[in-house]
Order: C-alpha cells, then sequence, then structure tokens
C-alpha cells in the first residue's frame, strides 16, 4: 500500500528510482554472465576467466549495496541465486541427446555428470588460483570474498542445471512457468534430492521459508567449502577443482538415484530418429 501511494506522487518516486536502478543494473549483468557461463558449447579457458572476472567485480559491488542496506551474506546469497535461476538455460530431452550425440538413458545421464564435473572443476581451478592469488598478494586480499561467492554461484548454476536436466533424461517432467520450474528445481538442489512429480506441493511451496533457509545453508557450505581454495601459489586451483568435481559427483549420483522409478526412463534408443 505504501508503495502505491509514493506512485500516485511523481515529484516523489523520482529520486528512488534513481536510487535502485543501479542495483537492477547489476542484477541483470550477474544474471547474463552466469547464464553464458552454464550455457552448453563450454567457452574457452580465457573467454570463462574474464567472464567470471566480470562477475567478480559485478557481485563486489552488489554485495557493497547488500552491506549497506543490512542484509546478511547467507540471505542475500539465496534472494540473489533465486533471481539468477530462471536465467539457467535448461535443455529439453531432445536438445539434450542433439548435444550429446544421440545418447539417451542412462548413457545420456553419465555424459551429463561428466560434462558438469569438468565444468565445476574448471570454475573452481579457475576461482582457486585467483583466491591464491590474492593470498600472495596481501594488499589485494580483501577482493578475495568476492571471487568465492562468483564461484559459488556460477558452480550452483551448474549443478541446478544438471540436477533439472537429469530429471528430464528420466522423464521426470515438472510443469509451470520458467520462474516456477527454476524455484523447484533450486529448491530440489538445495535439498539434495529428486523431486517428486506425484507431490502437488513439490512446485507451490519452493518458494516458502523452509526452502529459502534450506537454500541458504546450502549456499553457505558451498562457500565455506571453497574458502579452502584460500591458499598460496597453486594450492587453491587444484583445492578448487577437485572439491567441485567431487561435489558435483556426489549430487549426480544421488539425483539419479533419486530419480530412478520415479517415471520410466525414456527407451535406449536415437531420439533424432522419426
Amino acid at each position: 500500500m505504501a508503495r502505491s501511494e509514493k506512485d500516485e506522487q511523481p515529484h516523489e518516486d523520482q529520486q528512488p528510482d534513481r536510487e535502485h536502478q543501479p542495483d537492477r543494473e547489476v542484477a541483470d549483468e550477474v544474471g547474463e554472465l552466469v547464464g553464458r557461463l552454464t550455457e552448453h558449447g563450454g567457452l574457452e579457458p580465457a573467454e570463462r576467466r574474464k567472464l567470471l572476472g566480470r562477475l567478480t567485480g559485478a557481485l563486489r559491488e552488489r554485495s557493497r549495496q547488500a552491506r549497506d542496506s543490512g542484509v546478511g551474506r547467507g540471505r542475500w546469497l539465496a534472494e540473489l541465486f533465486l533471481g539468477i535461476a530462471p536465467r539457467i538455460p535448461i535443455r529439453d530431452l531432445r536438445t539434450l541427446s542433439e548435444h550429446h550425440h544421440g545418447l539417451t538413458g542412462e548413457l545420456l545421464a553419465d555424459d551429463l555428470v561428466r560434462t558438469a564435473q569438468k565444468a565445476t572443476m574448471t570454475v573452481g581451478a579457475i576461482g582457486g588460483a585467483l583466491a591464491a592469488a590474492e593470498f600472495a598478494a596481501p594488499p589485494l586480499l580483501l577482493s578475495a570474498p568476492a571471487q568465492l561467492v562468483a564461484e559459488t554461484i556460477v558452480v550452483a548454476a551448474i549443478e541446478v542445471k544438471l540436477l533439472a536436466e537429469l530429471h528430464e533424461v528420466y522423464g521426470v517432467r515438472i510443469e509451470g512457468n520458467g520462474s516456477q520450474r527454476a524455484a523447484a528445481f533450486t529448491a530440489s538442489w538445495a535439498r539434495q534430492r529428486g523431486i517428486d512429480p506425484l507431490a502437488p506441493s513439490s512446485v507451490s511451496l519452493a518458494l516458502g521459508a523452509a526452502t529459502k533457509t534450506a537454500l541458504r545453508n546450502r549456499l553457505m557450505r558451498t562457500l565455506g567449502r571453497h574458502l579452502t581454495t584460500l591458499g598460496p601459489f597453486l594450492t587453491g586451483a587444484v583445492a578448487g577443482g577437485a572439491l567441485n568435481r567431487m561435489a558435483t559427483r556426489k549430487l549426480g549420483e544421488a539425483i539419479r538415484a533419486d530419480l530412478r522409478g520415479k517415471l520410466p526412463p525414456p527407451p535406449e534408443r536415437d531420439l533424432l530418429d522419426p
């Protein structure tokens, strides 16, 4: 109601719009960068490093705004990711098969997990190397947390993408619009469990308080794991890549085990055949 009253006063609503515009611009930039870092096809190392660096800069600005507004890091991180989630590119089953040489069923799931492991390992290695560089240069150490947040966000996005696409592979179709499905998959990632398509509340409760708490806790645990990349020389890169690879593999195994039997997987055939 207060917002509507302000909207009725044209001389007073211009300043708030100007104040919030930079934050919206930063949020849009973060969403675009995460989308590019998680799209199919992979990126050259130099381009991935460049995009991750841009994401770090954008997140540094966003975190500064969050501190100024008094929002706690865990809450801010969860809200940020919920805003990013609809920008994560999720492929349907036919597109997945096309992108993975006609594979279907368990073979396609195997390939998706391997690809996601490689992606999170690469992000972890880049983020760890950047953090190690900051560790070796004390005057710049204050910028390291933003780098770790960037790595956490991208790794979480890659894993949400993997989880969503595994649902496609196993025939567990989640209904709803893009935002609803993104929220459901994000909630599933936070709990490290597959979605039960027969549970009517699986999508409708995806943005409930309990889900937001689970998401905040999961993101903070992921961020805490990445703190191990704050090591000198190449130890950060090695640790970051290895930890991400193991975590993504564990997630893939858990989701696949959870989805098997919910609905029959597609037949082992080439989906491109008429």
